[in-house]
């Protein structure tokens, strides 16, 4: 028989795993270059921009359009990576925590 206070607790549970896990977020880092590395980017699980390397030889006044597109494209790619390392960072702490029920997908959560 269904037991609704077991399953309860085990969702608090849940919660709070999800909580600390989302926290350490912050920990994880992801790094995207574009122009062949002449633009690196660097952002952490929160998809937030933490650090950003440019190459003193692409800096052109008479060029900035190139320099924003590579900017962009590394940022892109460093929150693409980041979010696949904070989707793999929270399945890995809540695994094992719910059942596997289809259509309800924790990774989503964040």
């Amino acid at each position: 028989m269904f037991d609704m206070m077991k399953m309860m607790g085990k969702l608090k549970e849940v919660q709070e795993k999800m909580r600390i896990a989302q926290e350490g977020l912050k920990d994880i880092t992801a790094e995207g270059e574009s122009g062949a590395g002449m633009v690196k980017a660097t952002v952490n699980g929160q998809k937030e921009l933490i650090d950003l390397q440019i190459d003193p030889s692409i800096i052109n006044q008479d060029d900035s359009d190139m320099m924003k597109d590579l900017i962009i494209a590394a940022t892109n790619k460093a929150i693409q990576t980041a979010e696949i390392k904070a989707k793999e960072h929270l399945r890995s702490a809540t695994d094992g925590m719910m059942p596997n029920i289809p259509g309800f997908d924790l990774n989503n959560m964040m």
